[in-house]
This record gives C-alpha cells, structure tokens and sequence, in this order.
C-alpha cells in the first residue's frame, strides 16, 4: 500500500473546470453510504471540478436500510427514498449520472475502468468502492440450498422482504411459524416484520446467547428486551442454536436445533451478521482482509492507485463497521479530501479516520434501546458493587431516588473476578458499582483512564433499564446503555464525545433534572452531533435557521436530519422550533393569512357565535372581511361547520369549501379518475355484497384492491359515472366509506370470538357498532380504530387513533396511535373498562379531539404535544376534572344524529347529479391519461419521474390575438352561479379542455384545465381562493400549485404558468375568447400533452432521456434536449422545451 504522503489528493491531480477536463470519480454502490459521498460532493464541489457516475445494481434508488421493517407497512419503495425522483432529475447529468438496476462485474485498476452486467464500460480517474455488505449464511446453509429451498430467507434488501412478503401468502405458510435465527439488532428487526404480517400465527426468535442484543446491552439490559418481546407473544429460545435446516421436497418444514431438538417452521429468517462484500475486489487484485473487507489505511485508500473504499465494505485496522454512522463519515472524510485539501483559498490537512463512535439508538420491537460510549467498559476488570443497594418496589421516583444515590456509602466491598452473576440485580433497584484498573488519578485522563463506578436503575414494570458508566470522582461520563427510556441519549452522547466534565451529580442522569416542557437543547454547544446517522450538529440546524430554512421539511433535504432511524426527529424538531423563535420567525399558530387565529380558537367563535357560513365566518373575524380565503382555510372551516353542524357538504354554499375529494365524494387519483370506496363496518361482508363490488367494478372498468383497513377500493372510476355507481352500491345496501374525507376512516377488528379460538372479547360486534357510531363524523384530521379480541393484536389495535384489546375484564382503551410515514405507538389510555363504558370513553376522546386540535393534527400528534400530557388528558377525560364530560357525550349524540348518507344525497338529486359532468357543454367523454393493463386490470400509465419547468402562455399559440374570436362555450346556468361561493366547470373545444370559473363579486375567469406540474387536467376541481393582496388563484388539487387566474403566474412554484383567457357573459350565454381549434390544439391540445407510459419508461436511467406524449423530445446522455440542433422542441414557442 503506497504511503500516506504520497497518497494524499491533491487539486492539482483534479484539474478544475478552468484548466483543462474535469476528473471522473466512479462510485460502486447507490447505498446508503454512496449517496451519501456522491450528496457530499456535490455540495462542496460547487466549481464541478468533478464528474460522478454511479451504478446501482438494485432497481430502485437509494433508499433507508435502517427503516426496512416500515416497507412492511406501507409496502412502497419510494417512500424510504433518501432523495425523491425529483433531486435525482434536478442534477447536471455533467456532473452526477446514475444508472440503477445495473452491477459493476469488473474494475480493471491498471486501464482505470469498470465494467457492468450491461456490458457498459466507464473509465474513471478515481474510483470509490461502497459495496456494502450481504447477509451472512450459517455453515449449515450452502449457497445452493439457499437458492434452491423454498422457505429460507435473508433480511438485507428490498428484494428480500418481497421475497418473504410474496412467500408468507402461499397457503402452505398461512397460519404458520417464521423463525427468526439470530437476536442482535437485524434479529429483532425481522422477528417485528414478521410480527406484523396477519399471514403469520407465530414468531419464534433463536439465539445462542442468554439475552437479545449482547453486543449493545449487558445481560441486565438484555432481560429487560427479552421480558418485552416474550410480553408480546413472540417465544425467543436462548442458549441454542440451529444444527441444520430440514426440508421435504425443496420445502422448509423445519429446524434442527443444538440440543438435537425439532422446531416446526414454515418459515426461517437468518440474521445472523454481514459480511463485507468485497469479491469485487479481490477479483481485481486488492488487498482484502482475512476475515472480509477490503483493506484501507487512515485515507480511505486501498491497495490499488486511486481505489477507494468507504462503509461496510471496507476494513480499517482489522475492523468493519455494520452501522451507518462509521459509512457517512468515511464520506465526509473522503470527499473533504477531494475538495478542501488544497483550494483557491489556500490549503488544508487532510482528514483521516480515526476510531468511530459506535453509539447506536434505535427501536427494536417497540422498545427503545440504545449504547454509548464505552458502553463495556465495567466488564474488562473485576467488578464492585455497593454493599448498601437501595430497594425500589415500584417504578422510580424522583424524591426516593435522590434520597437514595445520595446515600454517602461507608463500606465498599470488591466482588472478585468472574462472580458477577452473584451480585445481579433484584428488581427495581438501583445500584453504584465501582471497577477498579490501578491507574493512577491527579488529571482529567488519569480520571478517564482511572477507576469507575456504574450507576444502574431498572424498572421492570415498564420495562425501563440504565446504565451509565463514570470515573470514580463522578466528574466525567464515559458511556453506558439505555433500554425503554432514551430520551437523554443526545446530550449523554454529547458528554461522551467531549470528554467534558459534568456540572451536575451523576444522580440526575437516572432521576432526572425535574425540568417541565420539552427539550429543546439549549444547554448544549453548537458541535453537539443530534443526528449520528448522517453525523448533523445542533450547530447545522442553527445555521440553516440562519440562511433562511423554515420548515422542517426543507431543513431534513438540506441536512438530511432524520433521515436514517428518525430517531432524533423529537428531539431536532424541538431545537428548530427554538432557533426559529430566537431567529425571530414567529412560529405562528395562526390558521392561514385569512385569519389570525388558530384552528382551536376559530372552533371555538364558530361555535359560540353559531357561524354556519363560510361568508359569516369571514365577515366577523377574517382579517379582511371580503376576502374570497385559500386553500388552507377553507377546507379546515368546511370541517369546521361539518363538526359542529354535519350538513351536507355538496350544499352550494358549502361546496366551495371542499377540498376535490370531499367536493366529489370521492379520492381523486393521479389521472384524474376516482375511486370508490364504500363502507364495510369492521371489516364484514356478506357474499351478495362481494358480488355487486364485482359486478359494478367489471360494469365500470374499475382496478380493484383490498386495503389495509379491510375494505375494497375501485379505482379509475371517472367523475361523470360516479352518481351512477353509488346508486348501484346504494341499492345493495352499501353506504360512502368517507374515504376522502378528514372523518372516520374504518373500524379495523380481527375475527374475535365469533370464530377465533384464543378470542376473549367479540371484536367483530364492537367495531362494527363503532363504526356505525362515527361514521361520518368530520375531524381536524382523519381518524382510524381498531379493535383486537385478545392479546394477540390481530387487529393492530395499538397503530390506530383509537384502539380497544379486549381482556378477561373488559377492554382496553389505546388512544393516540398511527401508522403512515411518522408512525406512533398508541398509548394506554384507561384498563379492563366494561363494555358498556367504552362508548362514553370514546365520545369523550372524539370530541375533545375535534374541539382542541390543530388543523390537519393527528390524534397522535395531539397526544404528544396537549399540555400535561396523557396524565392530563386522563384526568379532563376519565376523572372529569373539568366537568366537561357530560358536554362532549352530548355533543357527540348531536353530531351522530345528524348523520346522513352523502352517496344517496347526490344520487337522489338530479341537480347534484349534474355537478358531476366532465365537459358542460357536450357528453363526449376524453381520457386524461393513457391507460395501460397489468396484473389483468387496468390502470393509468405512470407519471415521467422527470418533471421539467414548463412556462404556458399566449406566446405559445401560432395564431396571434387579434385573430382570435368570441366562442360559446358554456351557459351560466350550468355553472350555477351564487352570491357567496365560487363555482367552476370544464368544457371542450376542439381537442384541448378549458376550465372556467365564477367568483362573487368578480366575475367570470377561464384558464387550460391543465396543471402543467403533473399534466393532469383537473384544475376546475381546485379550491379558487385569494391572498391578501386581492390576487384571485385556482390551487390545483394534485399538489397545490395555485395559478393566478388573470395572468396564468404559478404563484409558489416560478417553474410553472398557464394560459389564461378571457370571458364575457351576453344573456345566458358564456363566451370565451379563443383562437381557432387547431391552433389552440396544437399548443394546449389533450392529445398532445396527455401522459403516456413512453413517459416514463426512461426516466430512471440515470437521466439519459424522456419521451413526452405528442411532443418527442428526446434528452441525450448529456442532458440536452432534442439531440442537438437549434429547433424547438416543442413544435412551436422554445420557451416550452422540455
């Protein structure tokens, strides 16, 4: 390996941009840790001195391997991306190309090049190795039987949860066992996966040692995990292992275990480790380790000239690194090296490695679990307990604990070598251990070398245990572990990291400070790391607070905080909001512009004041009383006025307030279609049902799917069938689903005691009567339930905003759960409550829920942030310290009286039933997208990942103004205009569709009914509204781009406009002044802008071109439109190339 002086980079070995060429850096891996080097270096490479290319041999970008277990959940790849589709295509392909689905098989480092299974070839100028790692087999497991039997898994990759996903549907595994082999932290990920799929009965976890997780926790931290796993129904066999895996007919049908015992499975899952994937490598000739690894030195650098290696694939003095904190900051280091060590600013020492901290915080089936520091350190030596322990016989409080670590001890007794298991914990104790190395004491590294002493608590009644490791002065913090309670886990790391000396007694990190409010970390230094996945200081949020970052959402792109385990999420979340209020960014409550105020206390004037119009509302508190209110504030006033007086929602004056969905009664899906979703309470349905939602879904060409929440969903359904088919699922005794509303979702219930034979409690009764009980009911957010027989959670009891399990003496009552991209555990909120008092309970949480919350606020959310807590919620709710509960019942019995079917409204109205054309002005019907099948159904092509700017105008028709004429289009009794709500409708002409608007007071307004953002035409679907300066917008309803409708201007989005024109009314008649078809067609025309699936099919080839319907531009490898040549693109003005 060549020396660490001759090694280094230098700027002058990459020329920059004004110099000459500029230098390729391949990357071998789209991972984790790849993209985070390639992330790195675009960031400080601003000059481009640098070209990166990257293949990834998976076909999906690269997503959070630390969040695998979610994709169980929702089942979607995208939504663990690291970046969206849409960085990847905002990137200079001059300077970052990818290419996914594509494996490198060669590096040839003598030639500089690489090879890939696409048989491409790629010189590079430097190359970066992050292969990664692979799952371990055991030796009982040979590569052949691994991919030969059926019923054997690995847990690494999206490809191998699909795999077990498709495999645990097959009838045989239904029902059956899945045996997780393995407890360190990818054991108990996959044993939870598992867990959760409704296919598998039972989970068996196998490990060798005595505890889960012996390389995070000790064996009193261990037990604590083991007792929760164990208190969830999963059976973990310690002290074993498996001997060989037992087939019959290439079938798993179960294991052989150490002890010569047989263990049934279905099923087996290794987790046993990784190990480094480095044949790459070795095939070209680099210096690997024995045990695995490509071997580097304090750069980063391999054995081979310009060869790198960073992450899991790379061994460092002897060592791998299996977490992704050591992977990032191998790319910090490598790509400082490559841009800082010599600039036009000067020079500066390269950066090496030194020893990673491996603190890891993560949650292991449901449990928090974390390690810091040196987190062993009181196991290498001989180990002294306190002869004076202190007994706790319930969970810890402040006043008793502090009396007791106060304790000044008197006599010491050192407990030999090896006799540990003599001195374990009782418990709930709390304990000072002390070790004792023989290094001498006098300065702060003798005392960090010099004896220790532990401080221990253990809870086991909620499964809480801590252990914090000290010098014997009790001056310095060295590192320690934490099981159930992690809160503290960013400022003890903190401590660690700086070797600084503690300002406070070692007692207050088990008891606590006894400061109330949430932590927003103003006590620690700029440098405090706050997200150890991708290594982002406190210092970085304050900056970007600085610069002009104000939402959480723009502060996660910019510094990629939370997004690895989330775990710091809280806790970052905290300290944003305090740098915006000390940056002087008011974090205002206030609903929108419109009103100066928040959702709670805009409840509150409506309902004092009895409002029952949006325009009432308005006038008696808006900030301007004529102002038309946006996007925002409609939607949550129409809630509102729903929660208080459920009026029907298609009522004209009410209409306007609806987002598309609540304004159709339907979920309106990325083409513009809908879909159906009637209700089916507690999941129950009989044959004759299930029959007509195939007869209308085969009548209407509806893509059907079985949801989560246990109901049917036909998508593709177009607006003007809608009243059509809920008159057939309105005769068979079907009612809405309010799938599209801000309301009661479902009631989710396993089988219970009506067939299952563990049921205690009859699931199925109880959801379906509180299902029928608040259906319909409108909220600050949407809201699910669910319902379990036993404690055996079929049902997911405790992912739902409301939550029942039953026990031998009633039920008990979770509240504040969710799932979806922040998902919450739910929270035990009352025990064993008779069945006839759940109710109460219920409408109690509802409709203080409904009355508090802000707008679009989950009830988790709620939870977590209402003042005092669940403690507090307990006593307004269930001891009725505020006397209020007898109102929020009776409140709620109003709200469920009021109830009626918004499905049988419409269809039995024909003027609602009008409301539901697709044109006005002729019955022909036009598709918006092209349709495409798969799997046997059909369903819209997808969507180009790449979405370039695209700027409509009147510049973009041939025929100039002067030309064009005065056309009827509409009449203005088909746009049933009123005096205090707006209205909207589409019409055809020619090939191109026009959506035209009527406003109170203003007038009529006409625009293309295409958003140019999605080329989706939906736009008189969207809520028209104003801003404060009279500026009148239609918002799409797609994704909120709003176009001012005078000019066509995307007021939050500069990359977009549209053309608006104009509208005159003579009589009854509604002219819009307009070229001739076919020069409106060729600009604006459906045929030509509709997204076809040729959209799409390249768009993730590293952005090596797209194809736009009807336009045929084509983008070259270098990112250019059409190829070359000065023609425009898009057959007419080139200011809409794409």
């Amino acid at each position: 390996m060549a020396s660490l002086e001759k090694q280094v980079i230098h700027p002058e070995d990459s020329i920059s941009m004004n110099q000459g060429a500029r230098r390729t850096i391949f990357v071998v891996g789209l991972g984790m840790v790849g993209i985070a080097f390639i992330e790195k270096m675009l960031a400080l490479d601003p000059d481009k001195r640098y070209r990166l290319v990257t293949c990834g041999e998976e076909s999906h970008l690269a997503y959070n391997r630390v969040a695998l277990t979610d994709y169980f959940q929702h089942r979607s790849v995208e939504k663990l991306y690291l970046n969206q589709v849409e960085w990847y295509a905002q990137q200079d392909p001059e300077h970052f190309l990818f290419h996914t689905g594509e494996q490198v098989t060669s590096l040839d480092t003598v030639a500089h090049s690489v090879t890939t299974s696409k048989g491409r070839n790629i010189s590079y100028d430097y190359c970066v190795l992050a292969t990664g790692s692979e799952s371990t087999l055991p030796t009982y497991v040979s590569p052949v039987k691994a991919e030969r039997a059926r019923g054997i898994f690995v847990y690494r990759n999206i490809s191998d949860l699909d795999t077990i996903l498709s495999y645990s549907e097959q009838e045989h595994v239904k029902g059956g066992r899945a045996v997780v082999v393995g407890g360190g932290l990818i054991g108990l990920e996959a044993a939870k996966a598992v867990f959760d799929l409704e296919t598998i009965s039972e989970v068996v976890i196998i490990n060798r040692q005595l505890f889960p997780l012996s390389r995070q926790l000790d064996d009193e931290g261990g037990e604590i995990v083991l007792r929760r796993i164990e208190s969830m129904g999963v059976r973990v066999l310690t002290g074993t292992s498996v001997k060989d895996v037992i087939t019959s007919d290439g079938v798993l049908t179960g294991l052989s275990l150490s002890d010569d015992q047989y263990l049934k499975a279905e099923m087996v899952i290794h987790a046993i480790g990784i190990t480094p994937r480095d044949d790459l490598a070795r095939q070209a000739g680099l210096k690997c380790a024995e045990k695995g690894g490509i071997v580097i030195n304090d750069l980063l650098q391999t054995s081979a000239q310009d060869v790198y290696a960073i992450g899991e694939c790379a061994s460092w003095k002897g060592n791998t690194y299996g977490l992704i904190a050591p992977g990032v900051e191998m790319a910090d280091i490598l790509s400082f090296n490559f841009t800082q060590v010599k600039t036009d600013l000067g020079g500066f020492k390269p950066r090496v490695m030194n020893m990673p901290d491996l603190s890891t915080k993560l949650k292991l089936m449901g449990v928090d679990v974390a390690s810091f520091g040196d987190y062993f350190a009181d196991k290498r030596s001989a180990r002294g307990v306190l002869i004076s322990k202190v007994a706790v016989a319930q969970p810890l409080t402040r006043d008793n604990a502090e009396k007791a670590i106060d304790v000044k001890p008197t006599v010491w007794q050192t407990s030999p070598s090896g006799s540990n298991h003599g001195n374990r914990m009782k418990e709930g104790e709390v304990a000072i251990n002390t070790v004792t190395t023989g290094m001498k004491r006098g300065s702060r590294q003798a005392a960090l070398d010099g004896p220790i002493e532990c401080l221990t608590y253990r809870d086991p009644f909620s499964y809480v245990y801590k252990k914090y490791i000290f010098t014997a002065d009790g001056k310095y913090l060295l590192g320690g572990m934490m099981v159930g309670d992690t809160s503290d886990y960013v400022k003890l790391v903190s401590l660690v990291k700086k070797k600084k000396a503690l300002e406070e007694q070692p007692s207050k990190f088990i008891i606590g400070s006894g400061s109330k409010g949430p932590d927003d970390g103003a006590d620690l230094d700029d440098d405090t790391q706050i997200c150890s996945c991708h290594n982002v200081t406190k210092g970085a949020i304050v900056e970007s607070v600085k610069v002009g970052v104000t939402t959480f959402s723009d502060l996660k792109a910019k510094t990629k905080i939370g997004a690895g385990c989330s775990g710091c999420v809280p806790f970052a979340t905290n300290i944003f909001k305090a740098e915006m209020k000390k940056a002087g960014h008011a974090l205002s409550n206030h609903l929108c512009p419109h009103f100066a105020m928040a959702r709670r206390e805009l409840y509150s004037v409506v309902k004092i004041r009895k409002l029952k119009t949006f325009p009432e509302i308005m006038e008696a508190v808006g900030v301007k009383q004529d102002s038309l209110g946006c996007e925002i504030c409609k939607p949550v006033i129409g809630s509102i006025l729903s929660s208080l007086y459920n009026e029907l929602v298609m009522a004209p004056i009410h209409h306007a307030n609806q987002d598309t969905n609540d304004k159709y009664l339907a979920n309106i899906q990325r083409n513009g279609t809908f879909s159906v979703v009637p209700r089916i309470a507690g999941g129950e349905i009989t044959p004759d049902k299930l029959i007509v939602l195939g007869q209308v879904a085969n009548k209407y060409k509806l893509y059907s799917k079985i949801t989560g929440a246990q109901r049917i969903d036909l998508f593709g359904a177009h607006k003007q069938d809608l009243p059509e088919i809920w008159e057939e699922l309105v005769a068979a005794g079907f009612e809405s689903g309010h799938a599209y509303g801000k309301a009661l979702r479902t009631v989710k219930s396993c089988v219970g005691t009506t067939w299952c034979r563990y049921g205690i409690g009859d699931s199925v009764g109880m959801a379906i009567h509180l299902e029928e009980r608040y259906k319909g009911i409108r909220s600050p957010h949407k809201f699910k339930g669910g319902v379990s027989g036993c404690v055996r959670e079929c049902a997911e009891a405790q992912s739902k905003d409301f939550g029942l399990i039953a026990t031998d003496k009633g039920w008990n009552i979770f509240v504040g759960g969710n799932g979806g991209s922040n998902p919450r555990h739910a929270t035990l909120f009352a025990t064993d409550v008779p069945p006839s008092m759940v109710v109460h309970i219920l409408d109690r949480f509802l409709m203080y829920y409904i009355h508090t919350a802000d707008k679009l606020m989950r009830t988790a959310r709620w939870v977590e942030q209402f003042d005092g807590g669940i403690e507090r919620l307990k006593k307004i709710l269930l001891d009725d310290e505020l006397g209020i509960c007898a109102d929020l019942e009776r409140e709620m019995g109003e709200l469920i009286g009021s109830y009626a079917d918004e499905w049988k409204a419409v269809v039995n109205d024909p003027v609602k039933r009008r409301q539901f054309r697709q044109f006005v002005n002729t019955d022909e019907r036009r598709s918006q997208t092209e349709v495409i099948t798969e799997r046997g159904q059909e369903r819209p092509a997808d969507w180009p990942k790449r979405v370039p700017p695209a700027k409509f105008g009147e510049s973009v028709i041939v025929a100039p103004k002067s030309e064009w004429k005065w056309r009827k289009l509409a009449t203005v009794h088909d746009l049933t205009p009123t005096d205090d709500a707006t209205t909207s409708v589409a019409v055809k002409y020619g090939d191109s569709q026009l959506a035209i608007f009527h406003i109170p007071r203003r007038g009529y307004f006409a625009t293309q009914q295409m958003c140019p953002h999605k080329r989706a035409f939906v736009l008189d679907h969207g809520i028209v509204g104003d801003d404060l300066d009279g500026n009148l917008y239609v918002s799409c309803p797609l994704h909120k781009r709003n176009f001012r409708l005078t000019d066509g201007k995307c007021l939050n989005d500069e990359d977009f406009s549209i053309i608006p024109f104009d509208v005159k009314q003579e009589g009854d008649d509604l002219l819009v002044l307009l070229p001739d078809s076919d020069n409106l067609d060729a600009a604006i025309g459906t045929s030509k802008w509709m997204v076809k699936q040729a959209s799409a099919e390249l768009s993730l080839r590293g952005g090596e071109g797209i194809e736009i319907a009807g336009v045929g531009i084509g983008l070259s490898e270098s990112g250019s439109a059409c190829g070359g040549g000065q023609r425009s693109c898009s057959g007419g003005n080139a200011s809409l190339d794409w």
